[in-house]
């Protein structure tokens, strides 16, 4: 376990009892909302979910939230809007509802400067590889540049959101290894399995319950 500074530029104001105020964006199912709102009501995550937000009215992770009777809601892009109108949108929304932390699952567009500009070291997000391999890469494309290169380890990365696609500091990382028998679909389901732990391990790190900032760079999951 390697520990580093927690980034300066982040401050949980009132930290201690009082719980860190998540706003999750995504575009798809949401797997990863339930390990979040498992960690929640265990009180392993000192920490609530103040809004489920997706762009897509019909996205599966909006349903997810209804069932855990969390606030949801659709900010659909409207027709011929243009990227910097949404962004200033999804930027009142997030302030409206006193975010203090956003949380990307499978959300499927590239943020602006505006709103990373808007929340600083305030968002982050979790990429099926163990970046910095493969980044810029979504979903398949990601295991199949793994099965490509003969790599026998793979995983999954949690990490600061920064203008730079998918190069913001890493928090945590999980590993699984490859087998040769795999297809991408395969890797996928194993790197996936991986995620919702990480992305909770993330977030305790950030809400101070971890002592320091860890980077997870040696822990090796084979699950």
């Amino acid at each position: 376990m390697t520990h580093l500074p927690l980034s300066p530029a982040f401050s949980h104001p009132g930290s201690g009892d009082k719980k860190l105020k998540l706003a999750v964006l995504g575009s798809t199912r949401g797997t990863n909302l339930t390990a979040i709102v498992d960690a929640i009501q265990t009180k392993n995550l000192n920490a609530e979910i103040i809004l489920v937000l997706s762009n897509k009215a019909d996205a599966g992770i909006l349903v997810k939230a209804e069932n855990f009777g969390l606030a949801q809601q659709a900010l659909v892009p409207e027709v011929n809007e243009s990227r910097n109108h949404y962004d200033q949108r999804l930027i009142r929304v997030l302030k409206a509802y006193q975010a203090e932390l956003v949380v990307l699952i499978g959300y499927m567009r590239i943020l602006s400067p505006e709103v990373i500009a808007a929340f600083p070291n305030r968002i982050i997000n979790v990429h099926p590889s163990l970046l910095p391999k493969h980044k810029g890469l979504m979903n398949l494309a990601v295991h199949e540049a793994v099965l490509r290169a003969h790599e026998t380890e793979s995983g999954c990365s949690v990490h600061w959101v920064t203008e730079e696609v998918d190069a913001g500091q890493v928090l945590v990382q999980k590993h699984c290894p490859v087998y040769k028998e795999d297809t991408p679909e395969t890797l996928k389901a194993r790197v996936q399995a991986l995620e919702g732990a990480a992305l909770v391990a993330a977030i305790r790190i950030i809400a101070g319950e971890y002592k320091g900032y860890c980077a997870d760079t040696t822990a090796r999951t084979s699950s």
